[in-house]
Order: structure tokens, then sequence, then C-alpha cells
């Protein structure tokens, strides 16, 4: 396979490229910065912005496969910043397989993309889009999803992941930024603290990517389908978090407020930077407010009948590795504006 990764110097994007390398494909890939880690293990990298389409186009010449996993991903910002990147950039991204004759395109989605403010128990890929969206991000996602999706057929065949609550050694957004939150004393549990969320391992997430590939053609089941991707097993939330702040030698969580407060807070300071202009992420927002409360977890059997997932390291097994990583490597500053936990995928290089 001759392979295009897009946002490849990511968190999720990184782990896709070195599976493909490590079986003998042949990878590119595609971010904002130069990745030399990955180019001392053959892959090319190419820096670009998927919102240059001259650029894109002659990334994606002479390849089989694009994996598109590149996006803006947090809970604030200018919605026009996020319509640029995530789906202007994905229309770049489509435009550009059909031009140079790539076969085929996986998009790395979110499950945020059918979040409104209502949990979610075991759903599957028939939940509707909600009506309206709490936050720029899963609304871009959403219709970059759309966009992929319609885009299949018989000359590029398509799909889309939604995997939740990506983890791992490794991750430079939402364990940092969880740290740095408690140990400030800015880490507040919103709700009685017994949601159930699903989580999906970093290598599990990345795996579920080149499966999907492998068994994705013109005509396959999985050709022009989202599919939820996780661990297939929900953990409470505050509970996780807890154990990652217990292996990170950092104090545990000591303030709780309801849901109702903290949606009426998110709405006030909403308005506030609206209003004041402010850069800066407000500390809660309404869709912070609804993720760090509500139940989301999804039902994974299609995407176990359709290409064969099934998670390959256990949550037991993966904490693992994350407690070492945690007390032997230290933790990075959170890069850039981190997002705290939210259906997104962790945010990758575009």
């Amino acid at each position: 396979m001759k392979a295009l990764v897009t946002g490849g110097g990511g968190f999720i994007g990184s782990r896709i490229a070195r599976m493909l390398r490590a079986r003998g494909d042949d990878v590119t890939v595609l971010g904002r910065r130069d990745y030399p880690a990955l180019a001392r293990e053959g892959i090319r990298t190419i820096q670009a912005d998927i919102r240059a389409a001259a650029d894109v186009l002659d990334a994606c010449r002479n390849m089989d496969t694009v994996f598109h996993t590149a996006a803006l991903a947090d809970i604030w910002g200018p919605r026009q910043l996020y319509w640029a990147i995530n789906v202007e950039g994905t229309r770049n991204v489509i435009a550009a397989c059909r031009a140079a004759g790539v076969r085929k395109l996986v998009f790395t989605s979110s499950p945020s993309v059918v979040f409104g403010e209502a949990s979610f128990e075991g759903v599957d890929e028939s939940q509707p889009y909600p009506r309206r969206y709490l936050a720029a991000y899963p609304e871009t996602k959403a219709a970059a999803e759309r966009l992929v999706l319609a885009a299949n057929g018989p000359a590029l065949a398509t799909m889309a992941l939604r995997p939740h609550l990506v983890w791992g050694p490794g991750d430079p957004h939402l364990i940092p930024a969880l740290l740095a939150l408690a140990r400030s004393g800015r880490l507040v549990q919103v709700g009685d603290g017994r949601n159930r969320v699903d989580i999906t391992y970093v290598d599990n997430a990345a795996g579920a990517h080149v499966l999907a590939a492998d068994a994705l053609a013109p005509g396959a089941p999985c050709a022009g389908r989202a599919y939820f991707v996780s661990q297939g097993e929900p953990v409470v939330l505050w509970e996780w978090l807890g154990q990652i702040l217990a292996a990170a030698s950092v104090p545990p969580v000591g303030r709780v407020v309801s849901y109702r407060t903290a949606r009426r807070v998110g709405v006030w300071l909403e308005m506030l930077h609206w209003v004041t202009r402010r850069r800066e992420r407000p500390w809660m927002t309404r869709f912070l407010a609804t993720q760090l409360s509500h139940t989301y977890y999804f039902n994974i059997n299609a995407a176990r009948r359709d290409f064969g997932y099934t998670p390959q390291v256990s949550t037991q097994e993966g904490f693992a590795r994350l407690a070492a990583w945690l007390r032997g490597e230290g933790v990075p500053e959170p890069a850039g504006r981190p997002p705290l936990p939210t259906g997104c995928p962790a945010r990758a290089s575009h």
C-alpha cells in the first residue's frame, strides 16, 4: 500500500503511519511541521497545510490510500477557523483524491458529530445528527464526515471512523491538560460522577484505521459508512480520571458542581468571551459541561462485523502502559490550547 496520512505528526496519525510502515507499506505524512523522528523510521514527510489545495493534490499523487486525520480539535475558537480546517480542508482532500486517482479514503471523525445535550447508552450508527451543536468542533466534523461519506463511489471508496476519547502514552493533549488543571486546583467534577463513557486506547484507534483501509473497496460493506470505535467496555469517567491523577501522583479532584450550575456558568462565560473577544478558552462551556457529566458509550458491533475490529490492547493493559509512562517519562506541557475530555480524537496536526 502507498499511503498518505494527513495530520501524520499527530497522536493518532503518527501511530497509523508507524503501523503501516512496520508492516512494510510505503508511507508519507503531511503536516504543518517537519517530523524527523518519523523520517528516521523511513516515513516520508511533507510540510504543508490542508487548506492549501495545490499542496494537498501534490501529496496525494501516486497514493493508493489516504488516511485523513488532520483536524482542529478543541472546544472553543473562531467558527471560521474550524470551518476552514475541518470542512474546507476535508473538501480539499476529497478533491485531491479524485484528481490523483486515489482509491481509498479513511476519515478520522468523532462520536461528537451526533452529540446534542442527551446521554447515549449503547447507541449505534443509526443515531442521527442533532439539530444543533454546542461547539464549532462537532459541527464542523459532522459537516466534514458528510462530505466524505457522500464522496463514496466506484472511483473512490470512503468511510469514517469515530473513536471516542483517545488516550495512551505519548498523549500531548488530554493527559497534560488534565494534570495541569488538577495541579492548579481548577479541575472540577461536573455532575454526580457516575456517568460512563467509552474510551479508546491509541493503538486500538490506529489499528482500526488500518483494518478499515484493508477492508475498504468500492461496493464493500464498509464503503460509504461511519463506524464507532472504542474499547468496547465503558468506564466511569470520574473514576477513570481519578486513576490517571493517582498514577501521576496528583491529588484527587476536590470540588463538585451540578451539571445545571456548570452549564449556566458556561453560557455566561461564552457570552463574556464573545463580547470581549477574548482569545483564550473559557474554563467552562456548555459543551464541556455536557461532556463531563453525561454518559456516552456506543455499540461497536458494526466495526467488528464489517472490518474485523477488535481492541487488541485491553483497557487494563493500556492503563498499565500509561501509568508506566507517567512514572517514567513525565508529561509534557499541554500543546497549544489543550482540549479537555470530549468526544473528539486527540488533536491532529493539519
